[in-house]
C-alpha cells in the first residue's frame, strides 16, 4: 500500500501536472470505485484545480466550490500520467480523469477491487475521511509519546494503525523499527523514555528519508514504480538477505496477507520472534534463537 513518503511524492506531482487545470470529465470504468452520492460526481467536473491535500494514506484533489476528490489506493491500486483520452482498459483501468494537458488514470491490480473515490463537500467532508493518527512529522515528541502510549499495543500494530499515526504501513514500518533498534512486538506502554525518544527520532527520520529518496527518483517525471518493495530498504522485504548493519539474516513473521521483516540480531537481542503458522506446526520444535535457526538449517 502506497504510504506517506508515495503520496507525498504522488502530490508532487499532480501539483505540477494540474493544480489550476480544470478537470473536464471523470470517466468511471468501474461503478464499485465510486463510494459516494451527494455530492455527485458530475458536479467536480468543469472546476479547476485549487488544492491537493494527503489525508492520511489518501490523496484529496480539492476543485472550485470546496468540492474534493479523495483517491484511496489501498493496496494495489496505482496513478498514472498519460496523454489526453486514454483508454481505461478493464480490468486493470478503474477511473480516468481528463484535463486539458493530459489524463490521471486510476488503476488496480489483482482481483481484490478495494481502491475507492469519495467525493466530499468542503473540511467536514474531508475530516470525516480522515482516520486522524498523528502527523509525526509535525509533531513534537511529547505529542507523539502520549499518542504511543495511549494504549499498550505492540510496536508494529501502533505504528500501523491510522487512528494513531498517519500514513505509516507495513513497509516503512519495518524500516522505522530498525533504524529505532527496537523489537515489532515491544509493548508500547513497557518503552523506557530513552527508546521512546529513539522511536520518535527514528520515525521522523525515515519517513524524511523516503520522501526525498523517492522525490529522488521520480524527478520531473510521473512516480510510475511505487511499490512497498525497494532494493535499498533495510528490512522490509528481505527476508533471508543479509542485515546491511551486522550482517545477519534477516527474519520476518507472516500474518495475513502481510509480513514483518525484522533484524534478530539488532532489534531483538538474538531472539527469533515465533511465526504463527510455522511455530505451530514446529511446536517445541521451533527455534528460538539465530544459533538455533543456524543449527537447524544446517542439518
Amino acid at each position: 500500500m502506497p504510504e506517506l513518503p508515495d503520496i507525498v511524492v504522488y502530490i508532487d506531482a499532480l501539483n505540477k501536472r494540474i493544480l489550476g487545470q480544470t478537470l473536464e470529465r471523470v470517466r468511471l470504468a468501474s461503478p464499485f470505485l465510486l463510494r459516494t452520492v451527494d455530492p455527485p460526481l458530475r458536479a467536480a467536473e468543469g472546476k479547476p484545480v485549487r488544492a491537493l491535500r494527503r489525508v492520511g494514506k489518501r490523496i484529496a484533489i480539492g476543485v472550485e466550490g470546496d468540492l474534493w476528490l479523495v483517491l484511496h489506493l489501498m493496496i494495489a491500486g496505482r496513478l498514472h500520467w498519460r496523454e489526453r483520452g486514454v483508454k481505461v482498459a478493464r480490468p486493470r483501468g478503474l477511473a480516468a480523469f481528463d484535463f486539458p494537458n493530459g489524463s490521471l488514470l486510476f488503476t488496480e491490480a489483482g482481483s481484490k477491487k478495494r481502491a475507492s473515490l469519495h467525493v466530499v463537500a468542503g473540511d467536514a467532508g474531508l475530516q470525516a475521511l480522515d482516520p486522524g493518527g498523528l502527523e509525526v512529522l509535525d509533531a513534537g515528541v511529547e505529542q507523539f509519546t502520549a499518542v504511543l502510549t495511549a494504549a499498550n499495543h505492540t510496536l508494529k500494530r501502533a505504528l500501523t494503525d491510522p487512528r494513531m499515526f498517519s500514513g505509516i504501513g507495513n513497509a516503512y514500518s519495518d524500516e522505522i523499527l530498525f533504524e529505532a533498534r527496537l523489537s515489532p512486538v515491544a509493548l508500547t506502554q513497557k518503552l523506557k523514555p530513552d527508546e521512546i525518544a529513539r522511536l520518535f527520532e527514528a520515525t521522523r527520520a525515515t519517513l524524511i528519508h523516503w520522501v526525498e529518496e523517492l522525490r529522488g527518483e521520480s524527478g520531473d517525471r510521473f512516480p510510475e514504480q511505487v511499490t512497498a518493495f525497494r532494493p535499498n530498504m533495510a528490512v522490509h522485504g528481505r527476508y533471508k538477505e543479509p542485515c546491511v548493519r551486522c550482517g545477519a539474516p534477516i527474519q520476518r513473521i507472516r500474518y495475513a496477507d502481510n509480513e514483518t521483516n525484522y533484524c534478530a540480531n539488532c532489534q531483538t537481542a538474538g531472539r527469533l520472534l515465533a511465526d504463527r503458522a510455522l511455530s505451530r506446526l514446529m511446536r517445541e520444535d521451533w527455534p528460538k534463537t539465530l544459533d538455533e535457526l543456524e543449527a537447524l538449517t544446517a542439518k
